[in-house]
């Protein structure tokens, strides 16, 4: 079950970042992260009440741990999807997407240190094969290609997702509700604080933002659709099974990265593009393996 909600969080981020890419070119840093929430959350509430519709269960009982992951995954996630939109406009596409790809790597240290997480060793090398593989994808000549600027925001920028993923995964099993109905709130909560920040701050700083997605409801609707749709996907995935194995194999992303940057948005790829993808390949059957 978590393999294919992995699969489907994979192929809708890859649209969600091919969207927010062309946006990018056209608002704020802040209105294109605005993007990615602002029909997500009517969506969100809708899979929720549609879970309940189709078997009620209890309301769940919100406590202080509860909240303080909540509040910490949506402040990392909207850090990472402002980061995520930075990087598109420092290189093109598909290298500013797998840059951001280095949270799976990030996940397993700190889920290791610090939230209880354990690898087999054949976890391990599937994460350690996938981080290479990303490495060598997000440069186009080798370590000389890659400027400092870039390469600290792309990790910073996987370091927030990374956190993001891990404290939804801890919100959660926090809830004492089933699955699929903690990830459902946690997505909703999270969602909606987003929302509720991201619209705040543009309409105290950058109110002409608005009126510009107001002018896009196409592109900001698939933005906010795909997005959604993944996010239900990866939180899913992550109450089932753990943050690392979860995002190495949500590496596949870069395959339907690759078809998108080339068929779409008319990008060129390297002879090491596809052997970062057998890489890939490789770690995420290292990783349903073990």
């Amino acid at each position: 079950m978590w393999i294919l909600f992995t699969f489907l969080a994979a192929s809708m981020q890859a649209w969600r970042n091919a969207f927010q890419s062309k946006l990018s070119k056209e608002v704020s840093i802040a209105g294109g992260t605005l993007a990615r929430f602002l029909w997500a959350g009517p969506i969100a509430a809708a899979y929720l009440a549609g879970l309940y519709l189709w078997r009620p269960v209890a309301l769940p009982t919100f406590t202080f741990e509860f909240a303080f992951y909540v509040l910490g995954a949506s402040a990392m996630q909207i850090l990472a999807t402002a980061l995520m939109v930075k990087l598109f406009k420092l290189k093109n596409f598909a290298v500013g997407a797998g840059l951001a790809k280095s949270e799976a790597l990030v996940a397993a240290i700190l889920g290791v240190i610090f939230f209880g997480t354990q690898l087999s060793l054949l976890g391990w090398l599937g994460v350690l094969i996938g981080g290479l593989a990303i490495f060598m994808m997000g440069s186009r000549q080798g370590l000389k290609d890659i400027s400092l600027p870039t390469a600290l925001i792309g990790l910073a920028c996987g370091t927030a997702f990374a956190l993001t993923s891990l404290w939804v995964r801890e919100a959660s099993l926090s809830l004492s509700l089933p699955f699929p109905y903690s990830a459902a709130w946690v997505l909703l909560l999270v969602i909606s604080i987003q929302t509720l920040v991201l619209l705040i701050y543009l309409m105290v700083k950058e109110s002409n933002t608005l009126t510009m997605l107001w002018h896009r409801p196409k592109l900001t609707f698939l933005i906010s659709t795909t997005s959604c749709i993944g996010s239900i996907g990866w939180f899913s995935a992550m109450s089932l099974q753990a943050v690392p194995y979860v995002k190495t194999l949500g590496q596949v992303e870069v395959f339907f990265t690759l078809l998108i940057a080339v068929f779409w948005l008319k990008e060129g790829v390297k002879i090491k593009d596809m052997l970062g993808l057998i890489l890939i390949a490789i770690a995420a059957m290292l990783v349903m393996w073990s």
